[in-house]
């Protein structure tokens, strides 16, 4: 399985919205509909190799101080999930 490693920023959410979501059992951020900016993005070959570059990137000084965020996304059940959607079924 292949895998698509991103470091982002993170966008702060302003306390009235954390409020709202929580009280209306919504989410702040929708990654769907609004994805954080990327800054960088690596492909990984199996789930290891991924994993070993999460790791190299989360030794970035702005992820180790919260202001970016490291994610480790698999490309094959998004593949087939498309190829599914595209075919009519």
């Amino acid at each position: 399985m292949r895998f698509l490693i991103v470091r982002t920023e993170i966008r702060a959410a302003a306390d009235i919205d954390i409020v709202a979501a929580w009280a209306d059992g919504g989410r702040v951020r929708d990654e769907t509909t609004a994805p954080e900016p990327r800054r960088q993005v690596v492909h990984a070959e199996d789930r290891e190799a991924a994993l070993l570059l999460a790791r190299a990137l989360s030794a970035v000084g702005a992820v180790r101080y919260g202001k970016q965020r490291v994610k480790v996304l698999p490309l094959d059940d998004v593949a087939l999930g498309l190829r599914r959607y595209d075919s009519g079924g």
